[in-house]
């Protein structure tokens, strides 16, 4: 199809008809451009894309993968999927053909990612590559499924990476205590950190609290919320999943520190966040107390590890502890079990004296 001259801007524009996805014709009029070239090459983008063209390139596809599944997730997921697929996969796939990709291309994609370096010399975490090639499927997934790609590349490939890092990090009651020792100076610290390791709570779900989460009568904490630092503002999102909304019972000690600690915000309403630190916070945080105590270093959320961990040897449930949590199935918390191997032992004991009794009444 031409493209037209404006004379009067000296621009180029491009007016065109074409069909929608319910085959009406509707028109088509865009301005502005430098060049003829300019207006003609968007002109065959925005067909290929309005006819699921699949001669189209990979960035041009992305557009539509975006407009479709946007609205379908969190903010705060969306936001870590558009910056994998804005710096990880159209920077390679970008100006190829989606109908040309195949999955040697995939595959050399995988061995570049996975011999990535930073400047300090480490390489991508075996999550975070599974993460990206997920994410490369997804695209690919969404192409075949709607809009007529013959077969995902990406699955033909392969996955490269696992679901979950090495061990999982913990604390014993004995390090955390120890640790706990050098926020003392920092009330907000100090109860913060409390918070997360005697109720099990997610750092979001701790950083979203305020006075009108709290029973102290009951003695409970009702999450409900999650708090996100999202280009530069502040975001309350539902929890992670259906069943991290949920009411946690917290040892009265706790309850007593809580009570107290807002006590001495001023001027706090019942809405107001009684944590209004980020997550940064925290990390730096938990670093200065790891490194006055000599405590090994874990990540923050490993005080949610540490936590589940000491109500598994205590002997507590894998049920009971997967509600307390907001496991969304009890198989999460199964992974846990292998944490305290001492509990093998005891069991194995237990099991050679019930033999014993048994051969003594025979």
């Amino acid at each position: 199809m031409p493209a037209y001259k404006d004379k009067a801007k000296g621009t180029w524009y491009v007016s065109f008809y074409y069909e929608n996805r319910i085959g009406k014709k509707e028109k088509k009029m865009k301005r502005g451009f430098k060049t003829r070239r300019e207006a003609l090459e968007w002109e065959r983008i925005f067909l290929q894309q309005k006819t699921s063209d699949l001669n189209m390139t990979f960035e041009d596809f992305v557009p539509l993968y975006i407009a479709d599944m946007k609205n379908r997730f969190k903010e705060s997921t969306w936001l870590t999927k558009e910056h994998i697929i804005r710096t990880k996969l159209v920077p390679y796939f970008g100006k190829r053909k989606m109908c040309d990709i195949c999955s040697k291309d995939v595959m050399t994609w995988q061995n570049e990612m996975m011999g990535h370096r930073s400047e300090a010399g480490k390489a991508y975490s075996p999550v975070y590559l599974k993460t990206l090639h997920n994410q490369l499927s997804a695209v690919f997934n969404h192409a075949v499924r709607h809009y007529g790609l013959k077969a995902n590349p990406a699955a033909q490939a392969g996955n490269m990476g696992k679901a979950k890092n090495g061990e999982i990090q913990f604390w014993t009651k004995t390090e955390y205590l120890q640790f706990i020792e050098a926020m003392m100076d920092k009330p907000r610290s100090f109860y913060a950190f409390e918070m997360l390791y005697w109720t099990g709570i997610r750092e979001g779900e701790l950083l979203a609290l305020t006075p009108a989460d709290f029973d102290f009568e009951k003695q409970t904490v009702s999450i409900t919320k999650s708090y996100q630092r999202m280009k530069g503002r502040d975001v309350i999102t539902d929890p992670k999943t259906p069943k991290s909304n949920r009411v946690v019972q917290m040892p009265s000690f706790l309850c007593d520190e809580i009570r107290d600690y807002i006590k001495t915000l001023y001027a706090v309403q019942p809405d107001d966040r009684i944590f209004q630190v980020t997550k940064s916070y925290l990390f730096r945080e938990m670093e200065r107390g790891c490194k006055e105590t000599g405590v090994k270093r874990i990540k923050v959320h490993g005080l949610r590890h540490s936590h589940i961990s000491l109500l598994i040897d205590m002997g507590f449930s894998a049920l009971a502890i997967a509600d307390r949590v907001g496991h969304e199935s009890i198989d999460i918390t199964y992974r846990y079990a292998h944490l305290f191997p001492t509990r093998q032992t005891e069991m194995a004991n237990k099991l050679d004296m019930e033999r014993k009794e048994d051969e003594a009444c025979h």
